[in-house]
């Protein structure tokens, strides 16, 4: 799949907020940040926005941005079922994107240990 210069840029946008990067972290294990959504599974249908918000203590109008900027990067994926939206993470875009950040910057597997 080829991803066009425009679309990296939203990659890099997304990933390079905090919060951002805490709502990927918590949709990676659904069913113990967010076991209390009754309104569907989180982890076979998703994460409803409404909880997403309650989990970061932030309003809709807010996670709705976050989610909006992660979901044009393709690390999202979401659903509308009924009144609610639902997210999922889009492993597949995760992973091509690692790939290719290790591919850009020729990143290489190192036996040093990492810098603390």
């Amino acid at each position: 799949m080829t991803i066009r210069m425009t679309e990296r840029s939203d990659q890099i946008k997304a990933l390079a907020s905090e919060i951002r990067m805490e709502i990927l972290r918590a949709l990676d294990e659904p069913a113990r940040h967010f076991s209390h959504q009754q309104s569907a599974d989180p982890v076979d249908t998703g994460v409803c926005m409404q909880l997403i918000a309650e989990h970061f203590e932030v309003s809709q109008p807010t996670i709705s941005r976050h989610l909006e900027l992660l979901k044009r990067a393709r690390f999202i994926n979401t659903q509308r079922l009924n009144k609610w939206t639902y997210c999922t993470r889009n492993e597949a875009a995760l992973s091509e994107y690692a790939d290719w950040m290790k591919q850009s910057l020729n990143i290489q597997s190192s036996k040093n240990p990492p810098l603390s």
